[in-house]
């Protein structure tokens, strides 16, 4: 027998050995249970962005950072807020110029009056081509416990933000000015929102004594690209001046929306869509004589719709809605009282246009009593997008902020930057009875935690004096849990009364997606058998 027939079957016979190992040891397909459920476990990197405060030489401006104590979160971690200056978090780590590198490989043709420059360039620049290393504008020491800085002027830039390990999960960032006189004067609040590839934004204007600016704000190491899209009572509005926007890395762009337009608007819906990277977006509506505020993106276009947190001294209230798809829709208009669901009188239903931007003056609609509006089909089913515009005051002494339409809160949500006396927090249970557990955390400054337990009656809106830590000292944090029942929807007001102005903002109370679903794997030798 010849060494090739020796080989032939020695491997013949090793291949049986490992075939037959397999099959004798394949999972019992008879034992199998059910299959497991993904496990939630909490998130371990998080990015926010917060757009340009102000232009206002005499804007002040306040920023909360918190981060709720998760059940299973690592025990490290960090988390920073850095200027959106053109640096990324690595090269402000090591006083990098951003560009560092960038003629590398290149140099084997350059004439050395070239070199020569590059090198009194660096000289000029303190050595080696680095800067200073930018220093964050917050950076949070503990979960539990709110983190706060402040800037004032014109010259604030946009931030860009990351948390990791122990402060990722649930990590909430507010932004809040104030502006004593002038367009947009007021109190402007926005929660610093994660980036995305598309946002709606119903309820922005181009009309006479708005200046509507939306903000793109760039986190990545590359540049987006990024189109704006305006629809008016009309439809589409053209403008070829919105297509192809270039958002640096790591920088921020406001692009006035009355440059998009040729004629004034009095509603518009902005349509926001990144065809590469992604930004963070927010429209800052100012107006010459009602103040202004920050509209944040309307949630995603759904059938049906809950705008939470209408204050209940509202003197007037409008409702933008829009549809992006071509078929009409036909909503039914309600309103959830404290007592329950009403339909309020004259505007029971409302019509929407395929791809038209429609707006309804529903007045004076919660008639001092807490309130949310519920927006649902009458018949066919239509996704649709929505924000309210709510003015407090009369006279020359308005105030405006925007409720967009919210996802519900499915888990937990946090609101940052609550005072004792200035914060009110609303919330909403439209189909079902539920129950939710609200607690404060320790101060910014000091303080201990309290938490309460409340119920919200189906149907119904319930503003509630939340808890107040024990020996508060700065401001402080809310996080509201789901314990029971049907879906909630929340919001938070923030007031400030200055010259007899109700100063006041509203921020929407989404799930902070603090946890994220991991599916479970186990090992499966029945693949070597396929």
């Amino acid at each position: 027998m010849n060494r090739t027939t020796l080989s032939l079957i020695a491997g013949v016979t090793a291949l049986a050995a490992v075939t037959g190992f397999a099959a004798l040891n394949t999972p019992d397909a008879s034992g199998a249970g059910p299959a497991k459920a993904a496990a939630q476990l909490p998130v371990e990197r998080t990015t926010l962005v917060c757009p340009t405060p102000s232009s206002s030489d005499i804007a002040d401006t306040s920023y909360t950072s918190f981060t709720p104590v998760t059940q299973g979160a690592g025990s490290t971690g960090k988390a920073q807020l850095l200027p959106a200056t053109g640096q990324s978090a690595t090269d402000a780590d090591n006083g990098e110029d951003g560009s560092k590198d960038k003629d590398k490989g290149k140099g084997e043709g350059r004439d050395e009056e070239e070199d020569k420059g590059k090198e009194e360039d660096k000289d000029k620049d303190g050595g080696g081509g680095k800067k200073e290393a930018v220093k964050p504008v917050l950076e949070p020491k503990e979960p539990g416990t709110p983190a706060t800085g402040d800037t004032s002027g014109a010259d604030a830039p946009a931030l860009i933000g990351t948390a990791e390990g122990k402060f990722a999960p649930g990590w909430t960032m507010q932004q809040t000015t104030e502006v004593a006189v002038g367009a947009g004067r007021g109190l402007l609040g926005v929660n610093c929102t994660a980036p995305d590839t598309q946002f709606w934004f119903p309820g922005a204007s181009t009309a006479a004594g708005r200046s509507d600016y939306v903000h793109l704000t760039n986190p990545d190491d590359s540049a987006a690209v990024v189109d704006i899209e305006l629809y008016g009572e009309d439809g589409v509005v053209k403008s070829a001046v919105g297509e192809g926007i270039t958002v640096a890395p790591h920088s921020s762009e406001p692009v006035l929306l009355s440059t998009l337009a040729d004629a004034p608007q009095e509603d518009l819906t902005v349509h926001v869509s990144v065809r590469s990277g992604r930004v963070g977006a927010a429209v800052q509506a100012l107006d010459d004589k009602l103040g202004g505020d920050w509209l944040t993106a309307s949630a995603d276009p759904a059938d049906s719709l809950v705008l939470p947190g209408i204050p209940k001294d509202a003197t007037s209230v409008r409702l933008v809605a829009f549809t992006p798809g071509d078929s009409d829709a036909d909503l039914k208009v309600r309103l959830a009282s404290p007592s329950g669901l009403i339909t309020p009188a004259g505007h029971e239903t409302v019509h929407l246009k395929g791809r038209m931007t429609t707006a309804v003056d529903l007045g004076e609609i919660t008639r001092g009593e807490a309130g949310s509006l519920v927006l649902t089909p009458t018949s066919q089913s239509v996704p649709v997008v929505a924000a309210l515009r709510v003015v407090r005051g009369k006279g020359d002494k308005q105030e405006t902020a925007f409720i967009p339409a919210t996802s519900p809160l499915e888990t937990r949500a946090t609101s940052v930057g609550n005072s004792a006396k200035s914060s009110t927090l609303s919330l909403t249970a439209p189909t079902a009875t539920a129950q939710v557990k609200v607690t404060a955390s320790a101060g910014s400054g000091g303080g201990a935690p309290e938490s309460k337990t409340y119920t919200i009656k189906a149907g119904s809106t319930q503003d509630i004096d939340p808890p107040v830590p024990s020996g508060l000292k700065g401001t402080y944090a809310l996080t509201v849990e789901r314990l029971s029942g049907g879906p909630v929807y929340g919001a938070r007001t923030l007031e400030a009364t200055r010259a007899g102005v109700p100063a006041f903002t509203v921020q929407t109370l989404p799930d902070d997606r603090g946890t994220v679903a991991v599916p479970r794997a186990e090992q499966d030798l029945s693949v070597l058998q396929k």
